[in-house]
């Protein structure tokens, strides 16, 4: 079996919410704290969004590695960090995530 996908790697996948808020504010905060508080350099047209809100607390981003098991190689880290982007044409999209280095023992003949 890939290293990638032992029982050991299953069990850390529990199907339970990264950030999960009790209510749509909290929800945004706890993001806000893992990811920093969005800003214009990270997300160029953020303070334009309808519920943006410039007094909302500033974050600075803590490192992503803080925000997955412990085990998880560089491979991994890179793919979280490019799922993990605010902007969304900047966000690596889902095809482009399954040719990421970290899925290359799956096999590519998949229809995609």
């Amino acid at each position: 079996m890939p290293r990638r996908w032992t029982n050991k790697r299953r069990a850390q996948v529990n199907f339970s919410p990264l950030w999960p808020g009790d209510s749509e504010i909290d929800e945004l905060f706890r993001i806000f704290r893992s990811l920093g508080t969005p800003d214009e350099k990270m997300w160029p047209g953020v303070s334009e969004l309808p519920d943006y809100k410039s007094v909302f607390p500033k974050w600075p981003p803590m490192p992503v590695a803080r925000l997955c098991p412990e085990d998880l190689d560089a491979v991994g880290l890179d793919l979280l960090k490019q799922f993990f982007v605010y902007h969304p044409g900047d966000r690596i999209s889902a095809r482009a995530s399954m040719m990421h280095p970290y899925f290359e023992d799956l096999d590519r003949e998949m229809d995609m």
